[in-house]
C-alpha cells in the first residue's frame, strides 16, 4: 500500500493506492445551537480515481472525535445510499454531515474498494478538523 498526504487549513487530501480522497469541511452557524451544545457540519468529499482500473466503493469507516476526546465509529455499506463505480481518471463527490457537542473536532477514516478480480484494499481518508465559533461564556 502506498499513500500520501497533504493538508491545507481544515481540509485534508490523500491518496492511497491511487485513490485520492479530499475532504473540505465548513461549519454550519445557521442550523448549529452553540448555548444548546449542538454544532453542525457539512463536509465535501471528492474521490478521484488516479490508478489505471476501475474500483467499487463497497463500504465507509469514520471516526470522529469530538473535543472533549469523545471517540464515535461510523460504518457502513458505500456512502451516501450508493457504491459508486470510479474508472480511471474518473472521480465521484458527495455531501454529508456531522453534529457534535464541542465546537471542535476531528474526523477521518477509510473507505474500502473492490477491483474488478473482486480483491478489496482500503483508501485513507486523512484527519480533518471541524472548528466552529467557540461559545460566549457566561460572566
Amino acid at each position: 500500500m502506498s499513500s500520501t498526504s497533504a493538508t491545507t487549513n481544515l481540509s485534508s487530501e490523500v491518496v492511497t493506492n491511487g485513490i485520492r480522497v479530499r475532504v473540505t469541511p465548513q461549519f454550519i452557524p445557521e442550523t448549529s445551537d452553540p448555548i444548546g451544545g449542538r454544532y453542525n457540519f457539512a463536509y465535501h468529499v471528492t474521490i478521484s480515481n488516479d490508478g489505471s482500473e476501475n474500483v467499487v466503493l463497497r463500504k465507509r469507516h469514520w471516526k470522529i472525535v469530538d473535543g472533549d476526546g469523545d471517540v464515535r465509529s461510523i460504518e457502513g455499506d458505500g456512502v451516501v445510499g450508493q457504491q459508486p463505480t470510479i474508472a480511471p481518471g474518473g472521480r465521484f463527490e458527495y455531501h454529508s454531515f456531522a453534529p457534535l457537542e464541542t465546537h471542535w473536532g476531528t474526523m477521518e477514516g477509510s473507505f474500502t474498494f473492490e477491483r474488478a478480480d473482486h480483491t478489496a484494499f482500503d483508501a485513507q481518508i486523512a484527519r480533518f478538523y471541524l472548528v466552529g465559533i467557540e461559545p460566549k461564556r457566561r460572566k
